[in-house]
C-alpha cells in the first residue's frame, strides 16, 4: 500500500513539473508603424500625426494557448491644434495651427494585454486574437504630462522557429480617453446639469515583434 501510495505522488508530481514546464515565458521586442487621427473639440480640432511605435513586453503563457502581458509601448508625434470657423452656410471651415512650432509630442501605453493562440502549441504559425487595458502617459509641450485611460485590441499571426525566438506579425488599434471640459443641458427638475465631456483616439497601426522565450 506505500508503495502505491508512493507511485500515486510520484505520478501527480510528474504532472506537476511537466505542468510548469510547459508554461514560457517570452520578452517581446516591438516595432510598428501607427496612423494618425483627428480629434474634434468643440471649437477647434487636433490630429495625432503618424508615426513609429515602438516597445517591449513580458508575457507569460498561463496555459499552451493563451498569454498574459505587460508591455509599454511609445509614439513619438506631432499633434497640431486648429481652430474651427464657422461659415455662413452653417459648415466648419478649417482654420490656423495655435500651437505651430510648438506640436511635437508623444504617447506613453502602458497596457496589461490577454491574447489567445489558436491551434495547437505544435504548429509553427499560430493566429491570435487579444485584448489590453491600462493607461496612456500624454506628453505635450505646452500642458506639460497627463495620464489617461487606455485600451487596445489587436490579431495576427506567431511565427515559431525551432530556436527560442519567434516573429509576430499584427495590426492593432489603440484609443485613450480624456475628460476636456463638461457640457451643459437643462433638466426640468434639477436646471443646468454639467456632463463631463470626452475626447478619445482611435489609431490603427501594422507592425511586428520579435520573441525570446526563455524556456527554451
Amino acid at each position: 500500500m506505500k508503495k502505491y501510495h508512493l507511485l500515486v505522488a510520484l505520478f501527480f508530481f510528474s504532472l506537476v513539473l511537466s505542468a510548469q514546464s510547459s508554461q514560457s515565458f517570452l520578452l517581446n521586442l516591438y516595432g510598428g508603424y501607427t496612423f494618425s487621427d483627428r480629434v474634434d473639440f468643440d471649437s477647434s480640432y487636433g490630429k495625432v500625426e503618424d508615426g513609429f511605435e515602438w516597445g517591449a513586453g513580458l508575457e507569460y503563457f498561463i496555459m499552451d494557448n493563451a498569454s498574459i502581458e505587460l508591455k509599454y509601448n511609445r509614439l513619438d508625434t506631432h499633434m497640431p491644434l486648429y481652430t474651427k470657423v464657422p461659415l455662413n452656410n452653417g459648415a466648419i471651415a478649417p482654420g490656423t495651427q495655435v500651437n505651430a512650432g510648438d506640436d511635437k509630442g508623444a504617447i506613453n501605453y502602458i497596457l496589461a494585454d490577454y491574447t489567445y493562440y489558436f491551434g495547437s502549441s505544435s504548429q509553427k504559425a499560430l493566429p491570435f486574437l487579444g485584448a489590453g487595458l491600462g493607461v496612456s502617459i500624454l506628453e505635450t509641450p505646452k500642458s506639460g504630462n497627463g495620464t489617461y485611460f487606455a485600451w487596445e485590441i489587436k490579431g495576427g499571426v506567431k511565427i515559431k522557429t525551432d530556436s527560442p525566438v519567434s516573429i509576430n506579425l499584427h495590426a492593432y488599434l489603440q484609443s485613450m480617453s480624456a475628460a476636456v471640459g463638461y457640457d451643459y443641458y437643462w433638466d426640468y427638475y434639477w436646471g443646468p446639469v454639467a456632463v463631463t465631456d470626452y475626447a478619445s483616439t482611435f489609431q490603427f497601426g501594422l507592425g511586428a515583434s520579435l520573441s525570446y522565450d526563455f524556456s527554451k
